[in-house]
């Protein structure tokens, strides 16, 4: 969504002492004079990390024009707050340009943010010029880029064509059927099948024993469980819709869905 550049609302600065990886900290107030994108990610949404090949794309197209790409590490989960298993999920995700760690939300809560992802766009004078929550909106997010590039350096000249949608679902105006809401455990255990012991704990059911399994059933293009513990990878794993504990110790978070592609 637009806002009208007239808007007076600017972009707050990075609170002190934060955690960055792919830099050692920037400061807001040193974007003066050209555009920033500012994206919460968290690396354990699948929908933060089906918006990452587009904000790899803007940052490799326009960085050199003088667009400055940021990321907000906002961690949903537990195991995301870990130093440590956030720099792992970002080196291997890849992501190309600085990301600043926001364990406890201080960064959110500046931003007034609601949700993942959440896309900001602000002008060479960090006037907030765009905002987007979820997936989707690539097109307008880049048109806008690119008028606020040109606002900047009335040399700029985009390129020939937009980034293409990296997926059907993606493409402007596509209608999308209904899919099965996320699961968060262990709130929604009520919505998960589940064989032998389980456990509870603060945003998770762990398994008592190895053999225990957890299924859901969903309508989807696909289905992710958010896992932890048991010496796996913390994170999303893809699944059938099952769920099967090794040896005790796993610990399921909840699922999550991606749209169905069209037709």
């Amino acid at each position: 969504m637009r806002t009208p550049p007239e808007s007076d609302i600017v972009a707050p600065e990075f609170p002190p002492r934060m955690d960055w990886v792919g830099a050692a900290f920037l400061r807001m107030d040193k974007q003066l004079g050209r555009p920033v994108l500012l994206e919460f990610i968290d690396t354990a949404r699948i929908n933060s990390l089906r918006t990452l090949p587009y904000l790899t794309a803007w940052h490799e197209r326009y960085a050199g024009a003088g667009l400055r790409v940021i990321g907000v590490h906002s961690p949903g989960y537990s195991f995301g707050r870990d130093k440590a298993v956030a720099e792992a999920a970002i080196e291997r995700l890849e992501i190309p340009f600085p990301v600043v760690l926001d364990p406890d939300f201080m960064v959110w809560r500046e931003y007034g943010n609601k949700g993942w992802p959440g896309r900001y766009v602000f002008d060479r004078r960090l006037r907030l010029r765009y905002i987007h929550y979820g997936e989707g909106d690539y097109e307008d997010c880049e048109l806008a880029i690119q008028e606020l590039l040109a606002e900047a350096d009335e040399e700029f000249t985009p390129p020939p064509s937009l980034v293409e949608p990296v997926r059907p679902e993606d493409a402007p105006g596509v209608l999308l059927e209904p899919q099965t809401a996320d699961i968060a455990l262990p709130a929604d255990r009520e919505r998960v099948e589940l064989v032998r012991d389980w456990v509870d704990g603060p945003d998770y059911i762990e398994a008592a024993d190895a053999g225990a399994a957890a299924s859901v059933s969903f309508t989807a293009g696909s289905a992710w469980a958010v896992l932890s513990g048991d010496g796996i990878e913390p994170g999303l794993h893809e699944t059938d819709g099952t769920v099967v504990a090794e040896s005790p110790g796993l610990r399921i978070h909840g699922f999550q869905f991606t749209p169905k592609p069209p037709g």
